[in-house]
C-alpha cells in the first residue's frame, strides 16, 4: 500500500483534516496517511512549493502527494495529477509544482477529466482524495483525465541571473519557524555562478560576505561562551541546499528571528553579487 501525504493551509482547529483523512480511510482501510503539514500560510503557493521540494524525498518512491491550497476550481485553476521523480502528486494547476519540476521533468501529467472531477468547494476532500486512492490501487493517470504537456510555471520562485554573470537576484521564499529567512537561491546556482569569485550578499540594509557551513561554527573557537553569539546574524546554506539569513539561537520569543530583527519578509530581495576571481570564504556543505 503506497502512503498519502497531505499538505495543505487548513489549521488543524477546524474539521478540513480529518474529513479528508475519513475519506481516504472510507475508500483505503489500510492507507498509510502521513501529515506533512496543515500550517502553509492561507494561499501561499510559493511557501508550498518550498516545504513540498524539501519533504516529497524522504518518502519511498510510489507515494502520493495530496495538495491542498488555493485548490478551487477554475478555468484558471484547473486540477492535475503528476508523475515525477517516481512520485504522484495530485494538486492545483496554480504553480505549486513549479520548484520540483524546476529540475525533474514530470513523467506524465494529466488534467482531471471533466467527466471525473466534482464542482466543490472542498475538492481536496471530493476530488483528490478519489484521485489519489485511485493511484494508490495500481490506477493509470491516463483513465482519470487527458495527457498535457504543460503546468503552470511559478516565475517568482526561480531567482534571476543577470547578463554578464555577476548577479543573481533571489527573494525570500518561506521563513521557518525560528524566524530564520530561506531564499529561492540554491547553492547549486551560487557555486555554477559564483565560480569562485568573492561576493557579497545584500539582504534589505544588511550585507554578508561569508557563508558558514553550520551554525553553530558562527562561535567560532569560543565554545565555553557561546551565549555571547546568541543574536548574531549570519547567512548559511541550510540542510535543503538554500540560501537562509538566520539569527544564531534564535528565539522568537526573546532573542527574535531574522525576519523580525532584520525586518525581512516574503519576496523581499535577496542579492548576490561577484567581484573577484578569488576563492569566497565558503565551504561546499558536500
Amino acid at each position: 500500500m503506497s502512503f498519502i501525504t497531505l499538505t495543505t493551509d487548513f489549521g488543524t482547529r477546524d474539521h478540513f483534516v480529518g474529513a479528508v483523512k475519513g475519506a481516504i480511510y472510507s475508500e483505503l482501510a489500510d492507507a498509510k496517511i502521513v501529515d506533512i503539514t496543515h500550517h502553509i500560510s492561507p494561499f501561499n503557493i510559493t511557501e508550498t512549493a518550498y516545504i513540498l521540494k524539501n519533504s516529497y524525498k524522504s518518502f519511498p518512491e510510489g507515494t502520493i502527494h495530496i495538495v491542498g491550497v488555493d485548490s478551487e476550481l477554475s478555468d484558471e485553476n484547473k486540477h492535475i495529477a503528476i508523475e515525477l521523480d517516481n512520485h504522484f502528486f495530485v494538486c492545483p494547476d496554480n504553480g505549486i509544482i513549479s520548484m520540483i519540476a524546476s529540475e525533474i521533468q514530470p513523467t506524465r501529467i494529466v488534467e482531471i477529466n471533466i467527466h471525473t472531477r466534482v464542482e466543490s468547494s472542498f475538492p481536496v476532500l471530493d476530488v483528490f482524495v478519489q484521485v489519489a486512492c485511485f493511484i494508490a490501487r495500481g490506477g493509470n493517470l491516463t483513465v482519470i483525465g487527458k495527457e498535457i504537456r504543460e503546468f503552470k510555471k511559478l516565475v517568482e520562485i526561480q531567482p534571476k541571473v543577470n547578463q554578464n554573470q555577476t548577479q543573481i537576484i533571489g527573494g525570500v521564499v518561506y521563513i521557518d519557524n525560528y524566524g530564520n529567512v530561506i531564499s529561492n537561491i540554491s547553492k547549486k546556482m551560487f557555486n555554477e555562478i559564483g565560480k569562485g569569485r568573492n561576493y557579497k550578499i545584500t539582504a534589505s540594509r544588511y550585507l554578508f560576505t561569508k557563508i558558514f557551513t553550520k551554525y553553530n561554527e558562527i562561535t567560532g573557537d569560543n565554545s565555553q561562551n557561546i551565549k555571547q553569539f546568541d543574536g548574531n546574524k549570519l547567512a548559511i546554506f541550510n540542510s535543503a541546499g538554500f540560501l537562509e539569513i538566520a539569527i544564531y539561537r534564535s528565539n522568537l520569543k526573546t532573542v527574535g528571528g531574522a525576519c523580525s530583527l532584520l525586518g525581512l519578509e516574503y519576496r523581499d530581495p535577496i542579492i548576490i553579487d561577484f567581484f573577484t576571481e578569488s576563492k569566497p570564504e565558503y565551504t561546499s556543505l558536500s
